[in-house]
């Protein structure tokens, strides 16, 4: 369950990242995303390797049988969407992984590796909301529009995943404070408090999707079940 899960959630993350090719606001962005979403893409592959066959996974299993969070199947938006979905997830990545690391195999190896990637998207995602957020007045309301849009779906980070041996209470808190820290930094305000919309169900781990996500696998998966057993 735990490498299905943490698999499904880098994988879906990169094909979002990937409907950038060709859109990015700037060539060096848009060579910057396809390198994030390579490198989810790699962790994809290890992960879900632990649970079974990658692309009998990754092509051939029906929407209900993904373990992703919600927030990662979340479309792209505008830009600043795609900068507060990536800063919400890679920041808790990051944590996750720093976490695992000193754990047991398989995972750690993975996770030692991994940590250092996430770092890096961490990183180029908290530029972005720094650059957006103490912008122009309308890169301002757009960064602001998408952390209080997005902010719903990430309480399910948090919610225990079985075999994952791991702080989830202090994961949760260390999150919050660095994604406030950023947030503010930005003269932002951080989405919490009265005013911020509700933490959805956010059952992704348990099989249960938002409604971008049936239209995501499916173009995803077209190749592959259009043309079963074919090879380049």
């Amino acid at each position: 369950m735990a490498a299905l899960a943490l698999g499904d959630d880098a994988l879906i993350l990169a094909q979002r990242l990937g409907e950038w090719a060709g859109h990015a606001p700037e060539l060096e962005e848009e060579v910057a995303l396809a390198n994030i979403a390579l490198d989810l893409l790699g962790q994809a592959r290890t992960l879900l390797t632990l649970s079974g066959d990658e692309d009998e996974l990754a092509f051939r299993r029906e929407e209900r049988d993904f373990r992703n969070v919600q927030l990662v199947e979340q479309p792209n938006g505008d830009f600043a969407h795609t900068i507060a979905r990536q800063l919400y997830f890679s920041t808790y990545q990051e944590l996750l992984y720093g976490q695992l690391a000193g754990g047991t195999e398989p995972l750690s190896a993975l996770a030692a590796k991994a940590v250092k990637e996430c770092a890096y998207h961490r990183d180029h995602a908290e530029q972005w909301t720094l650059r957006l957020g103490d912008g122009t007045e309308e890169s301002h309301r757009r960064m602001q529009t998408a952390l209080d849009a997005l902010w719903r779906y990430t309480g399910e980070l948090f919610r225990p995943v079985e075999g994952l041996d791991v702080a989830w209470d202090t994961l949760e808190d260390t999150w919050r404070a660095s994604v406030t820290g950023i947030v503010t930094q930005a003269t932002l305000t951080p989405p919490e408090g009265p005013q911020a919309a509700p933490w959805a169900a956010g059952a992704g781990r348990q099989g249960v999707h938002t409604e971008p996500f049936g239209r995501l696998l499916a173009e995803m998966q077209h190749l592959h079940r259009s043309h079963p057993g074919a090879s380049w």
